[in-house]
């Protein structure tokens, strides 16, 4: 890298967000240079979706993302929708497949190409990217612009720019190279962070139920799993220490500690109902051997702790009717917490959205210097939803540099 070539920007972190903005910025023939602390770009792009990556989500709206301000990512959508996202990968060779619930993954189930479309257009615009590069400090220079202190193979190294993003996500998955970088120059420039935590991230439970669950790991089961703010139809994951699995992770990102969980076990149909047809049928058939044909028999079994799974279901009182009912459709949980930021795919909070454009995403107090992905007060749902935001934000930033 030439060290007096002038960049109009300097893009910190080179995740979906950073990679983006670079390409973006590149087709409207401005230059940036990417500083990324890993060996390569893209680190998370390549994990996601146990390697295949869910880039996009055909339904994705403002309303699949929490922040203290739900409308601010209104903007962003309307000026690099999910038609964008999609027709952007098509051109460049990647043919989505959906999977479920809008989720859109390549067709070659293969993450190493959504980050190869990145790599080979900077390479053909002569965007520079910079792995090993670990920035230290990012300091405004009284003359206007920035100053960015890194480290790159145990040396020391500075250089300047008029224009800062700060694209290098949160804590979540720390192995990867996550840090709070982000939210510590938004801090250091006065603007105001919401609190931050992990998000879509398993739920544990410890106490006098913990061996109960324990017992029943490696157990999925569709289900309806809901607080007072938020419900979610999709798998639960029993684990050896707890909950994990979509439902789980997508309540995870709406539960805060102390709170109760409600898992309807049987969201699609009424468990009277079910047992009343089938007393019809055989009155004899014994409850348990009911439950084994609705779940795993190893799910059946469990329940055997509050169910009287020996009776017959001629037999079943109205008692045993009205357990069985709270049980199967109204099962609280109450987490002990979470498995924190190694397990988390995202983080919840980050740089207020008050401090930023919803336009440009440009800090209003601190012109030339913009946070966008991740590290922003917003947050998706699991399926595709967070790499939207981070395509479209990486968009917005690099029409404004």
């Amino acid at each position: 890298m030439k060290h007096n070539e002038q960049f109009d920007a300097i893009i910190i972190g080179g995740g979906a967000c950073g990679l983006m903005c670079a390409v973006q910025a590149g087709f409207l023939g401005k230059k940036v240079l990417i500083l990324e602390k890993n060996d390569k770009v893209g680190a998370k792009i390549l994990i996601s979706g146990g390697g295949r990556c869910n880039y996009a989500n055909l339904y994705a709206t403002e309303a699949n993302f929490i922040s203290q301000n739900p409308h601010f990512c209104k903007s962003a959508f309307s000026q690099f929708t999910v038609s964008d996202t999609i027709n952007f990968f098509e051109t460049y060779g990647i043919n989505g497949q959906e999977k479920t619930l809008g989720q859109l993954f390549p067709e070659s189930n293969n993450a190493k190409d959504i980050v190869r479309i990145f790599e080979n257009l900077c390479a053909e615009m002569g965007q520079e990217i910079l792995c090993g590069a670990e920035v230290e400090a990012v300091s405004a220079l009284p003359s206007g612009g920035f100053e960015i202190s890194y480290e790159k193979g145990s040396k020391e190294k500075t250089i300047s720019a008029k224009k800062v993003v700060i694209t290098s996500g949160g804590p979540p998955i720390p192995k990867m190279g996550a840090t709070d970088f982000g939210l510590r120059v938004a801090r250091q420039f006065g603007l105001k962070i919401c609190q931050t935590a992990p998000a879509l991230v398993p739920l544990t439970i410890t106490g006098k139920d913990s061996e109960w669950f324990a017992q029943l790991s490696g157990n999925s089961i569709y289900c309806r799993v809901s607080n007072d703010r938020m419900s979610f139809d999709e798998n639960i994951l029993f684990t050896h220490w707890g909950l994990s699995g979509p439902a789980i992770l997508q309540i995870s990102s709406y539960w805060r500690p102390g709170e109760i969980i409600n898992i309807d076990l049987m969201p699609d149909k009424s468990i009277k109902d079910v047992i009343d047809e089938s007393r019809r049928l055989n009155g004899r058939k014994s409850l348990g051997g009911l439950l084994s044909e609705i779940y795993t028999r190893k799910f059946s079994e469990g329940l055997s702790k509050f169910l009287p799974v020996e009776k017959n279901l001629a037999s079943l009182t109205k008692q045993d009717m009205a357990d069985m009912e709270k049980l199967i459709h109204f099962f609280e949980v109450k987490p002990a917490g979470d498995k924190g930021y190694d397990k988390a795919e995202v983080m919840r909070g980050g740089v207020d959205t008050s401090e930023l454009s919803s336009k440009t995403l440009e800090a209003k107090k601190i012109p030339g210097l913009y946070f966008g992905g991740e590290c922003v007060d917003v947050t998706g749902w699991l399926g595709g939803y967070n790499f939207q935001w981070a395509w479209s934000s990486g968009y917005i930033m690099a029409q404004h540099l």
